[in-house]
């Protein structure tokens, strides 16, 4: 059975899909911070990475010494295929649920539906 993903962990995965080859905890920290506004914890990205990997959505190989890092290095991830059916069929539900009431939704955010 398909499990579903919720909303932080599309974040995470579009992030890890955008980043291509630079998708490493810290940078997908920042995209998501940078994107959403969301401030976001680097223990809340490392659990969902590690979940996701679990999973088989996301795979992971370790980089090359940075020298700048004090040698430490760096964990990157991957989107699978899997992982991309999932985000894909995630984003479709969120799209076939809003066709047709985003003018409702407007109406709401800006209150004109209150009268």
């Amino acid at each position: 059975m398909a499990q579903h993903l919720g909303e932080f962990e599309q974040l995470v995965l579009f992030a890890v899909l955008r980043l291509a080859d630079d998708a490493y905890g810290v940078r997908i920290r920042q995209e998501i911070e940078a994107r959403t506004g969301r401030p976001v914890s680097a223990g809340a990205i490392y659990t969902t990475l590690g979940r996701l990997e679990s999973r088989g959505y996301v795979d992971s190989n370790i980089g090359e010494t940075a020298p700048a890092r004090g040698g430490r290095r760096r964990k990157y991830y991957r989107l699978l295929a899997e992982g991309a059916t999932a985000l894909q069929r995630a984003y479709e539900h969120v799209q076939d649920m809003a066709t047709g009431v985003l003018a409702q939704l407007a109406a709401h955010a800006d209150g004109s539906d209150d009268e």
